[in-house]
């Protein structure tokens, strides 16, 4: 989907039609949403991952990086 996305992006940067990328993009969208509908009829009742906290956590930087694995015990 972030493929998609960023097809979209790109078109509407470069002032080109995204009518195709933008149709495959909500149906994408459509079908994850059907998904999550499944998933929740089925009793699933967790927390679903937030795309916001996996990319807060890959954006932290070890403390100390200085090229070498650092071991700590």
């Amino acid at each position: 989907m972030a493929e998609v996305e960023a097809a979209v992006r790109a078109s509407i940067n470069g002032d080109r039609d995204c009518t195709r990328q933008a149709l495959a993009q909500m149906d994408l969208r459509r079908k994850l949403n059907l998904l999550i509908g499944e998933w929740k009829t089925a009793g699933g009742g967790d927390v679903l991952p937030d795309v916001r906290n996996r990319a807060r956590l890959r954006l932290v930087k070890p403390v100390g990086s200085s090229g070498r694995g650092i071991s700590r015990r």
